[in-house]
């Protein structure tokens, strides 16, 4: 097992991934504008992601950050906005694994955090998060819709 910032050398298996992460929080597949939307992110540096690939070079898993600022803190922090393992590959440790190397990445890029956000009802995701040091944070999240 080993894991590594994807390029886009590794867009097509994670595509895959991406659009399996994208139906289980209810969105229709769209393999092609999600393909097109890592591409964008990566050509503008606009997100870093890592991979996790078994020793046959499968992907079982990603996570995406995108850099942030926080004017409380006045420095950067990191969004983790996509986590996801495959089904087949689950309850493997590798969110952890994944986690680790994001908080890892976060030192060594001179960021002060970790920002993320899960649904109240991921019991697993919560569980993991808190687990790893992540603390729930007592804010209400709002957001609005431009074309609604």
């Amino acid at each position: 097992m080993k894991i590594f910032q994807a390029t886009e050398a590794h867009i097509e298996g994670l595509t895959e991934l991406f659009d399996q992460y994208r139906v289980w929080y209810g969105a229709k597949t769209d393999k092609i504008s999600g393909r097109a939307f890592l591409s964008e992110r990566m050509k503008q540096k606009e997100s870093v992601v890592f991979i996790i690939e078994d020793a046959q070079n499968n992907y079982m898993g990603f996570v995406q950050l995108y850099p942030i600022f926080s004017s409380v803190r006045m420095k950067r922090v990191w969004l983790l906005n996509d986590l996801f393992i495959s089904k087949d590959h689950r309850d493997k440790g590798l969110g952890t694994l994944l986690l680790n190397r994001s908080k890892e990445y976060c030192k060594t890029s001179g960021y002060v955090g970790i920002m993320l956000e899960t649904e109240r009802n991921n019991d697993r995701g919560n569980f993991l998060y808190k687990r790893e040091g992540f603390e729930l944070e007592e804010h209400n999240l709002y957001f609005w819709t431009a074309d609604a």
